[in-house]
């Protein structure tokens, strides 16, 4: 590192000088408020994800604990800024414009502040930089005075972008705010400590510390800090807004950060007083950020000051230290009356990026007058620091023209506020652009989004393509195979012709066995037929239990389907018990069972359209029901009279369990009516009227059984091979790891055609494999042992 040499200060465009309002609230030092009984140590204070809480409700917490793990990349975790016990954990009142509330959790201090063990680095020079960006990340650093950026991402810059500049904002240009400041006066030492631990992680050629002109005794404090170090404490000409980062780089090296770049793109880390001691506590003390100085100021304050608050102290007890007087209150601004914004509650707790509350009066925060047109003056391009057109992004703003915002560097804005201070019309411009750019950001989100489904999408289609060419391949494949297969049969059954060894023609090949001839098809048809009428009407008679029609209907088809699948069986007995050339002649009763089946069906067909048509048909009803009669007329006419013996039937039998079908559906019908309304007396007499028509049902149909002259039908119980349990347990794993396997081969292959992250699957789809590997070796080795004995 080179040694300090004075440098040139440079000048930016535009800036503003307002008054500064700077001295109210410095005549105290930095003071420690009392004790807060309630914390609430909100999840989200910087930018990036949210932190997701370590803790659960009732837990005692020490001073310095963790309790919320940071979530991703670009996240910090939290800590408790106190001993005590953690009462809550859910939304909770935020420092935000919008009056939001936000995840936090909430700890009752128990008075003994107490805490946690603590691991200092007595020797920061012995460990390596990304050690010691670990340790910083550990302790939750984030910017304490712009956004909020973790600053572990921030000082990890990457290898092409070598940082040869750090940069000390000590600025702090916006009016009311004290306390870097106070800072600078009282703790320069341990910020001087932080820059050396910086200065140890980025190896810089130059540190810059800037200070406006209108802080002499922070700017003394520092250079006798400073010393005989190679850093130099450069103090500059006092303009709103310098403590821009863009602008400081601007004005202590005059080059400019690039439109939509980093200041790491110039080998360039700007930082702030308010990080650099959370660094030093960080790394020398082992302490997490829990507390930071606030400054408390503003008219409606008889005691303004600078505090040294725990994150998480509610602000209202904050102003309470610092004398509110709550009849003179009009507007508490949280930052400077330039940038900051106006808060919703008093109950929102302060936090890391809370650097100032500004309680105003009336008289001194005064409500805005009406906005005016435009009458495009031009005062807002000359009062601009980023050398932007504010007057034609707030027309584009208005139009909502989104193209010419981007083109016109709406991004480059960095809501000073200047251009709506100078503006004549008094029109709220920084609040357009503000507006403009969370519209754009979210279109930009939703755009990224369908590009991501898009790319899935077409992703998905290639595979897909890849996939049925292959199997198109595959079948190509196949039949090539198969030809050649068919030529070489072809070629040997020539040849062995040559040879004499051919059969006689007039031997025919061998029909297949089981193959069924042209009147087994027909009779395998009408029972199949026959069966599907059946099922058809057992689903009606399940979704009508109480329909006689269609249960006199089932025992009907019953017999013809028994009968249909009586007449294939005989076919199926004849054809293999007789020479194939008999076949055709066994078709006498076949043609009768089919005629039968037919009439069966066509009386089915009958009685659903008498019951669809119900007492009162159309004509259009009425004649099909004529047409259907005719027809089971002329297919009954068809029917020759059989000679056979009919199968015997007990009527008093088939009644009997016709009498018990229907006392079982009316008794089903009652229960289901009384479970709807259990209270109804007459339901419950009905009920009881059928459960005892039901039980004479059932006892009749045991007597017509006993009675019956028909012997039941016989039962032969066929015993069955026993089932190796063990085998069946080896089957069903493996069958469960296979089916693992398969879906995380699936898993895996979605992030890969994406470029996504793909460890998590792949670790997924090595555990699936090992286990699927266990089980398989498992089953081969008992089915080898089943061998074996």
């Amino acid at each position: 590192m080179t040694a300090a040499t004075p440098i040139r200060i440079w000048d930016i465009p535009g800036g503003i000088h307002p008054a500064e309002n700077k001295t109210q609230s410095l005549g105290h030092g930095i003071e420690t408020p009392p004790l807060p009984a309630q914390l609430v140590v909100p999840l989200q204070q910087h930018l990036g994800g949210r932190a997701e809480p370590c803790v659960a409700v009732g837990d005692q917490v020490l001073k310095g604990q963790m309790i919320a793990e940071a979530s991703s990349l670009v996240s910090c975790p939290v800590h408790a800024p106190t001993s005590g016990t953690v009462t809550a954990i859910g939304p909770a009142p935020y420092p935000h414009a919008s009056g939001l509330e936000e995840w936090a959790v909430h700890i009752e201090a128990d008075g003994e502040d107490r805490w946690c063990p603590l691991q200092p680095v007595a020797d920061f020079r012995s460990l390596q930089p990304a050690t010691l960006l670990e340790l910083i990340r550990q302790a939750g650093v984030s910017g304490l005075g712009g956004a909020g950026f973790p600053t572990a991402i921030k000082l990890n810059a990457r290898p092409e972008q070598k940082i040869h500049t750090l940069i000390i904002n000590g600025t702090e240009c916006e009016p009311y705010i004290t306390a870097d400041d106070s800072a600078m006066r009282y703790r320069a030492e341990q910020i001087i400590s932080g820059i050396e631990i910086l200065m140890h992680v980025l190896q810089p050629e130059q540190v810059l510390i800037g200070i406006e002109d209108n802080k002499p005794e922070a700017a003394q404090a520092m250079r006798a800090a400073v010393g005989e170090r190679a850093m130099q404490v450069v103090v500059f000409p006092t303009k709103y807004p310098s403590g821009g980062e863009k602008q400081l780089i601007q004005i202590l090296t005059g080059k400019e950060v690039p439109s939509g770049g980093l200041p790491a793109d110039l080998g360039m880390v700007c930082q702030n007083i308010g990080t650099l001691l959370a660094i030093h506590d960080a790394v020398l003390l082992g302490q997490p950020l829990i507390k930071r100085i606030t400054t408390l100021t503003g008219e409606a304050l008889s005691h303004p000051t600078n505090v040294e608050a725990l994150i998480g102290t509610p602000m209202r007890e904050l102003l309470a230290f610092a004398g509110l007087q709550p009849d003179k209150l009009y507007r508490l601004v949280m930052g400077g009356p330039m940038m900051g914004f106006t808060l919703q509650s008093l109950d929102a707790p302060i936090v890391k990026t809370t650097n100032c509350l500004l309680a105003g009066t009336r008289e001194e925060l005064p409500p805005p007058p009406p906005a005016q047109p435009c009458i495009r003056c031009g005062l807002c391009a000359e009062a601009c620091p980023a050398s932007l057109l504010p007057q034609q992004l707030h027309f584009f703003a208005l139009g909502k023209d989104y193209d010419q915002l981007k083109r016109q560097h709406l991004f480059d804005c960095i809501e000073c506020g200047a251009c709506s201070y100078v503006c004549p019309s008094s029109i709220p411009l920084v609040q357009y652009y503000r507006a403009a750019k969370s519209e754009i950001r979210a279109l930009d989100l939703q755009q990224h989004k369908a590009d991501h489904s898009r790319q899935r999408f077409e992703h998905r289609q290639e595979r897909l393509q890849r996939e049925a060419e292959q199997k198109e391949r595959d079948r190509l494949a196949r039949a090539e195979k198969a030809a050649r297969i068919k030529a070489a049969k072809e070629a040997e059954a020539a040849k062995q012709a040559d040879s004499g060894d051919s059969t006689p023609a007039s031997a025919a090949p061998a029909p297949k066995a089981g193959a069924l001839s042209p009147e087994q098809k027909q009779l395998k048809i009408a029972a199949a037929t026959a069966q599907m009428a059946l099922k058809k009407a057992q689903k009606q008679l399940t979704a009508n239990p109480d329909n006689a029609d269609l249960q006199a209907q089932i025992s009907q088809l019953e017999h013809a389907a028994r009968e249909a699948q009586e007449a294939f069986d005989k076919a199926q007995g004849q054809a293999s018990s007789q020479p194939a050339a008999a076949a055709p002649q066994a078709g006498g009763d076949d043609e009768v069972k089919k005629l039968k089946i037919e009439a069966a069906m066509l009386r089915a067909a009958l009685k659903k359209a008498e019951r669809n048509a119900g007492d009162s048909p159309s004509e259009e009803q009425q004649a099909e029901i004529t047409k259907l009669r005719e027809q089971v007329e002329a297919a009954d006419a068809r029917i020759p009279a059989s000679t056979a013996p009919k199968k015997p039937v007990d009527e008093k039998l088939k009644q009997a369990k016709l009498d018990l079908a229907m006392a079982r559906a009316a008794l089903k019908k009652t229960e289901r009516a009384l479970g709807e309304n259990p209270d109804d007396a007459d339901l419950q007499a009905q009920l009881a009227s059928q459960q005892q028509a039901y039980q004479s049902a059932e006892t009749a149909l045991h007597e017509a059984e006993n009675s019956s002259p028909i012997p039941p039908p016989q039962r032969q119980l066929v015993d069955k091979k026993p089932v190796d349990e063990q085998l069946r347990t080896l089957k069903t794993a493996m069958a469960t790891c296979k089916a693992d396997f398969k879906r995380a081969e699936r898993e895996l292959k979605e992030p890969s055609e994406a470029d996504a992250d793909t460890t998590a699957a792949q670790q997924n789809l090595d555990t699936a494999r090992a286990a699927l590997d266990v089980a398989a070796k498992a089953f081969a080795d008992y089915m080898a042992s089943k061998e074996t004995n």
